[in-house]
């Protein structure tokens, strides 16, 4: 037996940074994701995010690499959308993917940044916030793939 406890704050954004996430049907997004983790065995502690990019807190199985994780979710949800009348103007997900790791001390202070995410973009784009918490957690930005499709 093995114990792990492995906080992930997963940042993903559509494809071209379109926003074509609406406010009036982002809850049924969020509850397809909630449902794709929960049959990940995984747990979902908070989700949101903007009309261009989401933000997910969650533990996933240890058995699953992050990278298959986003790239499973990514696809199914894509295909769920693509069929969704409420979300005619997706077109995808951007390859890329932002993925930190936290310990649980800190899973308030991320579910609640998650929370606030549209009073936190009245004041800081994506692009800046994105580049603030690559930078915080010591990851180089390449700018010829920073933000690109």
């Amino acid at each position: 037996m093995s114990y792990t406890k492995l906080l992930y704050h997963i940042i993903f954004r559509t494809k071209k940074n379109e926003n074509v996430i609406n406010e009036a049907h982002e809850k049924e997004l969020y509850a397809y994701i909630m449902g794709f983790i929960k049959n990940k065995k995984s747990h979902l502690y908070r989700i949101g995010g903007m009309p261009d990019h989401i933000h997910i807190l969650t533990d996933i199985h240890p058995s699953i690499a992050v990278s298959d994780f986003m790239r499973d979710m990514k696809s199914n949800a894509s295909k769920w959308l693509k069929k969704n009348s409420n979300f005619p103007h997706f077109n995808g997900w951007a390859e890329s993917f932002a993925a930190f790791t936290y310990n649980e001390k800190e899973k308030d202070i991320i579910t609640n940044y998650i929370k606030k995410q549209k009073v936190h973009h009245a004041a800081i784009t994506f692009e800046e916030k994105l580049r603030q918490l690559l930078i915080e957690n010591g990851i180089k930005i390449d700018e010829h793939y920073f933000l690109k499709d």
